[in-house]
């Protein structure tokens, strides 16, 4: 988003790059969480129902809401990115356009930061919004979805779309960044967040118990922050989380159920309801 804000030509009047802005990233959203979509609840819906967290699936009129407050919310990015430009006009914006003006050792060790800061941030200011006010005035449309959908991945309310922005005008601020640290969160961040709300998941059981691996979080560990709340509120890590001590005490032993459930055969695949609801997970 960083990376949008830099490139959109500053001469374009504010209404044409709102809509570049709106395009993009609907265009973004449409093909990568639409995309995850239909892979997993249509094209593959029965040979992959093993992997399903929650072994149940969303109507289409919750489909309809979670898809409707994405595109606000790539409407509010499209404002934050124009006030990007205004800083950037004001000359508050630190960056730098060349790799030749920095060493390679701090292009990747600010992208490494700008990754490490985005994650602390969105830990803290995830946790404001579960402050029950908060919670209730804002946040609440994101967990309307307690059993999402990667078409939930961007379902904001407007203000939490403000507050989910933020962070890249603050850091712009005061670290030199390059653009290219932008793209490589922007690319990070869509992918994390199509796969927490992938509702599916996709890692081997070992995955969680690996003393690297641990530390990354999961489709399944951020389905349960929609399930149960009050817990798992990371985004690329679960560092925070297990500092805090809200990593959910049975995020491993429930990881470990999912992806280690057998797969149906065929026989069982072709019996399967067109409308599966089995129990869910306890």
């Amino acid at each position: 988003m960083g990376a949008l804000s830099q490139y959109i030509h500053t001469d374009a009047d504010h209404l044409t790059r709102w809509l570049l802005v709106f395009a993009i990233l609907s265009l973004r959203y449409v093909l990568m969480a639409g995309g995850a979509y239909l892979l997993f609840y249509v094209y593959k819906r029965r040979a992959w129902l093993h992997r399903k967290i929650q072994q149940k699936f969303p109507d289409k009129q919750h489909l309809k809401y979670e898809v409707m407050h994405s595109f606000l919310t790539f409407a509010v990015f499209g404002f934050m990115v124009i006030l990007g430009n205004l800083m950037r006009g004001q000359g508050w914006v630190a960056e730098y356009g060349n790799f030749a003006d920095r060493p390679l050792w701090y292009f990747i060790g600010s992208t490494v930061f700008l990754l490490l800061f985005h994650d602390t941030y969105f830990y803290w200011i995830h946790r404001a919004m579960h402050h029950r006010k908060v919670f209730m005035l804002v946040h609440r449309v994101h967990h309307n979805s307690n059993n999402p959908t990667p078409l939930a991945a961007f379902s904001f309310h407007p203000i939490e779309a403000v507050l989910e922005f933020s962070f890249i005008p603050l850091i712009h601020l005061f670290v030199p960044l390059h653009g290219a640290s932008f793209l490589v969160l922007s690319i990070a961040m869509i992918l994390f967040n199509i796969m927490g709300h992938l509702g599916y998941e996709t890692l081997p059981t070992w995955f969680v118990r690996h003393w690297f691996f641990k530390w990354i979080n999961t489709s399944t560990n951020h389905n349960m922050h929609h399930k149960y709340v009050s817990c798992n509120y990371g985004l690329y890590l679960n560092v925070w989380d297990r500092l805090m001590g809200t990593h959910h005490k049975k995020y491993e032993l429930i990881f470990e159920a999912v992806a280690g459930r057998p797969a149906p055969s065929i026989q069982q695949q072709e019996s399967t309801a067109e409308e599966p609801m089995p129990k869910q997970l306890a």
